[in-house]
């Protein structure tokens, strides 16, 4: 039987801060992107291949600063909106819920000028 394990959002950000610091703990990190997730479960292999890619960053000489953007793939995503009325309790009386689609910047927005960018995302669909 095939259990499917998953890394909790703050074991992926440590992971992330450690594969930068096994190289050289001079060097400094951030992870963007995940700042409004309370919980959330990321797939272990990705994980590990980020993991890779952020030592590889980490490794070389020209950099003394790594940053982790998670930004969404698909640039218009589809979220449900709930708005909630609570008492004086802080207990919630009436929800009504709503949708919203928001448009994300893509990625070229970072690219902040650099040409070498290697893309190793499968495609869409292939993950």
């Amino acid at each position: 039987m095939f259990r499917f394990m998953h890394t909790k959002l703050p074991e992926f950000i440590k992971k992330m801060y450690v594969a930068v610091h096994d190289v050289d703990d001079t060097k400094t990190m951030e992870v963007h992107g995940l700042e409004s997730l309370h919980s959330a479960k990321m797939q272990s292999l990705r994980t590990g291949r980020i993991e890779e890619a952020v030592h590889e960053i980490a490794g070389r000489d020209d950099v003394k600063h790594v940053e982790v953007l998670v930004l969404p793939r698909v640039p218009e995503t589809m979220h449900t909106v709930l708005i909630k009325g609570k008492d004086e309790n802080g207990k919630t009386t009436k929800i009504i819920m709503e949708v919203i689609n928001i448009i994300h910047p893509t990625e070229e927005t970072e690219f902040d000028g650099c040409t070498d960018i290697e893309d190793r995302r499968p495609k869409l669909g292939l993950h």
